[in-house]
């Protein structure tokens, strides 16, 4: 009787030590980590996971003329009423410019419907070999909807205190025509009142992009 004794607190305490390691133990389970998404919110406040840069208050930007790759001279003005999403670059840029118009079309086809209310814009600080016409033909590898403007340097040096991007030409040779150009990767969102209301660095997903532009539209 003894003997049955002892087993039985022996067991007890075995079962309730067991219980004790379970219950201290971590539990491993699989948990997806989805990407920050943008929800509706009130117009005067912004979600806590926002991917991207806010300009607040917004900037009113700058109007200017420029030639555009439609061939004709353009204002920026001219694109009101519609949301904008905007990047300063060069047509023999290697790396950069034209990735950033690969995610642009990214961008394009997740907003699907919301696409018809933004405007691509692809601004060249080349003017000297960034013709109309080369802009028009480099454009349409991307997307035929977007639009670029031909910049001039007294122009993009009036309008650059509003943006804050910068461009640097550097010669690779003693010639003139052969030349490289440092610039900033940042894009940059305005809003159909002509105003910057948010800016994105390059290494932003297209699909934060196209989260911030759904969340201001309907939050308008």
């Amino acid at each position: 009787m003894l003997s049955l004794a002892r087993w039985n607190i022996t067991s007890g305490l075995l079962s309730l030590a067991l219980l004790l390691l379970c219950a201290c133990s971590p539990i491993t389970t699989r948990i997806r980590i989805d990407e920050p998404t943008l929800p509706v919110a009130e117009p005067t406040a912004l979600p806590s996971r926002y991917i991207g840069d806010v300009v607040e208050p917004p900037v009113q930007l700058q109007d200017f003329t420029l030639p555009s790759s439609s061939g004709e001279a353009m204002r920026l003005s001219d694109l009101n009423g519609k949301w904008r999403v905007m990047f300063f670059g060069y047509l023999h840029c290697p790396d950069f410019c034209p990735l950033t118009l690969v995610e642009y079309r990214e961008v394009k086809e997740l907003l699907g419907e919301d696409a018809a209310e933004v405007d691509f814009l692809y601004v060249s600080v080349d003017g000297v070999r960034d013709t109309p016409q080369a802009l028009h033909d480099y454009l349409d590898n991307f997307d035929p909807a977007f639009i670029g403007f031909s910049g001039d340097d007294e122009t993009l040096a009036r309008i650059q205190p509003d943006y804050g991007f910068y461009y640097s030409r550097r010669l690779d040779s003693g010639s003139q025509a052969v030349y490289t150009i440092d610039h900033s990767t940042r894009s940059y969102l305005i809003d159909p009142q002509g105003r910057l209301r948010a800016t994105f660095t390059y290494d932003v997903r297209p699909e934060a992009i196209a989260g911030a532009i759904q969340w201001y539209l309907q939050a308008q």
